[in-house]
């Protein structure tokens, strides 16, 4: 049967790459994703053929891995933190759910094995840079309007607010989106303290990674781009400085049986 490998490589540090997607690499002969992928796993990409196709043409990626799949190659689609997180995997399915509904002319799709390989998100690599950030309930918000309306998003970020939930912001800032950080801040304050802790983390576990930790009050979109996670702690969220170490860690009420 032919074989599609949906594979999540982790935030971008070698070592975090799951060895079961190591093997779904190597088991591959054809590799679909956005070239920095590729670039960010080496040599374990050597000898294989590369798909590399530029943000925006992910329908087109996810398209041509099934393509290929279908085709025999034993493929594997791409994409960094964990690809079923704002990522390829969603899009995978869409295409199969489009072609049993009748909307696509790919009935060879359906024959297709697909193993989806999880991966450490960006989420999670920031909060262990920090200590235990998501040590409580938490969810995650992708600002990006373009495919969801921002009313949605907005009332998103209001049932957070009232739920307490740790949160984690993807997509915080584009070139053409500067405002909505802000926004969502001015949100979270009317349901937490302004010195909740705020965590800014730049290209995780990457060689250029840049960490920040910051409060909800001070957070502003100077200090962000479209390489940031932003993570903002809950009412109860504490920032310890022990010298020259910080960590940041959201309680789970094990202080009554301290």
């Amino acid at each position: 049967m032919s074989k599609l490998f949906v594979v999540g490589t982790g935030p971008g540090d070698k070592d975090l790459v799951a060895p079961k997607a190591l093997q779904a690499i190597n088991a591959s002969s054809d590799l679909v994703a956005y070239g920095l992928y590729l670039d960010l796993l080496g040599d374990v990409c050597d000898g294989k053929t590369h798909h590399d196709l530029p943000l925006g043409e992910e329908i087109g990626r996810a398209r041509l891995a099934l393509d290929l799949a279908a085709s025999g190659k034993t493929t594997s689609l791409i994409s960094s933190g964990d690809i079923g997180i704002y990522a390829m995997a969603t899009l995978v399915f869409e295409l199969l759910d489009q072609q049993l509904q009748g909307k696509e002319s790919h009935p060879e799709w359906l024959e297709v094995d697909i193993e989806v390989i999880p991966g450490i998100s960006a989420m999670q690599a920031g909060a262990s840079r920090v200590g235990a950030l998501l040590g409580h309930d938490f969810c995650t918000i992708s600002l990006s309007d373009l495919l969801t309306p921002w009313e949605t998003i907005e009332k998103r970020i209001h049932s957070c607010g009232t739920g307490d939930f740790v949160v984690s912001f993807y997509n915080p800032k584009s070139k053409k989106r500067d405002w909505q950080i802000n926004t969502a801040r001015d949100i979270l304050l009317k349901y937490r303290p302004s010195h909740t802790p705020v965590l800014l983390g730049r290209q995780l576990t990457r060689e250029d990674e840049s960490i920040t930790i910051t409060t909800l009050d001070k957070l502003d979109a100077k200090d962000v781009d479209m390489f940031t996670l932003v993570s903002v702690g809950n009412s109860e969220s504490r920032h310890i400085i022990n010298g020259s170490k910080e960590w940041v860690y959201t309680p789970r009420g094990y202080r009554k049986k301290l």
